[in-house]
């Protein structure tokens, strides 16, 4: 069974930093990048930036309602956008880079618009940052996609340092990069990959309890395989659709860590094909000592 997830679509300049930003929300699951609410059909990025498309650069986010709410997202949004700058943002000028709040579902109607009626209240100005339905989304190239990801030193208007990241010091940016940017470390890397010491496996992040070493296997894919989690309440599931392919991914619920993906080719029907690096291994000699005591009866 999937969490529900809910789809909120956000413009707010050049989408690259947008994206970069907004995806490392913690509740954030997936996002984006294309053209939204235009008059013309799959746009381009050169047709676009002439203009004459009526398309702004937008980021579709799925995000869990659980984990972070919506007035919580727009008060993120907030932070990296000028509200009172019509048709720019930063050094982007064009209708490309309006601002605007565009929703999927007709219950998230009031919740922008009282968000937006506080905001106006607060200033001094108007704001004319956009609210409606979404009117049309185009997927954007795949080169857009995750773009500041693959090219660290691109141009980005937006200051990603705005996010408070402490509960992630303990990190290294490995662990950050697959945990909350949900990248995949390379096939055969991983530490666990060849590993089956008795023991448990926890979030990285968190500690939370996630998968033990009964239930490892060797699958041959080249990342730690699991037939089932410690606890099906360990873990949540939803829809991805990155890379061109329709996958499961599977996350940790309490610490909303990207650890993996789901497939139905394991010896007992699932496989958890899950990064190293989202884990930490506690052996079975350690558990009293680390506080998991619970769990050695399962090595009796």
């Amino acid at each position: 069974m999937y969490k529900t997830q809910q789809v909120i679509y956000l413009s707010g300049g050049c989408f690259w930093g947008v994206e970069a930003y907004l995806s490392r929300l913690k509740g954030v699951n997936q996002t984006e990048v294309g053209y939204a609410n235009g008059r013309t059909h799959d746009p381009t990025y050169e047709s676009v930036c002439t203009g004459r498309t009526g398309h702004s650069e937008c980021v579709k986010l799925t995000y869990n309602p659980e984990i972070i709410s919506l007035e919580e997202i727009l008060e993120e949004y907030f932070k990296i956008i000028d509200p009172f700058s019509l048709n720019r943002q930063g050094n982007d000028i064009g209708t490309q880079y309006k601002t605007g709040i565009y929703w999927q579902e007709l219950s998230q109607r009031s919740t922008v618009v009282k968000f937006l009626n506080k905001k106006q209240k607060e200033a001094d100005r108007k704001i004319v940052v956009e609210a409606h339905e979404i009117h049309g989304f185009y997927h954007a190239e795949n080169y857009h996609q995750k773009y500041l990801e693959k090219n660290p030193q691109g141009y980005c208007h937006v200051d990603l340092n705005q996010i408070d990241d402490e509960e992630f010091y303990h990190l290294t940016p490995k662990e950050y990069q697959i945990t909350q940017l949900a990248l995949t470390e390379a096939p055969y890397s991983g530490k666990y990959d060849d590993f089956f010491e008795d023991g448990i496996y926890v979030d990285v992040v968190d500690g939370e309890v996630l998968f033990t070493s009964k239930d490892k296997f060797d699958s041959g894919c080249g990342w730690p395989a699991f037939s089932k989690p410690a606890s099906d309440d360990a873990i949540i599931k939803h829809r991805d659709f990155s890379h061109g392919m329709v996958r499961t991914e599977v996350r940790s619920k309490s610490a909303n860590s990207h650890l993996g993906h789901e497939f139905n080719d394991g010896p007992d029907g699932k496989r958890y094909c899950i990064n190293s690096a989202a884990l930490r291994f506690i052996a079975k000699k350690d558990l009293k000592k680390e506080g998991y005591e619970e769990y050695l009866s399962l090595f009796d």
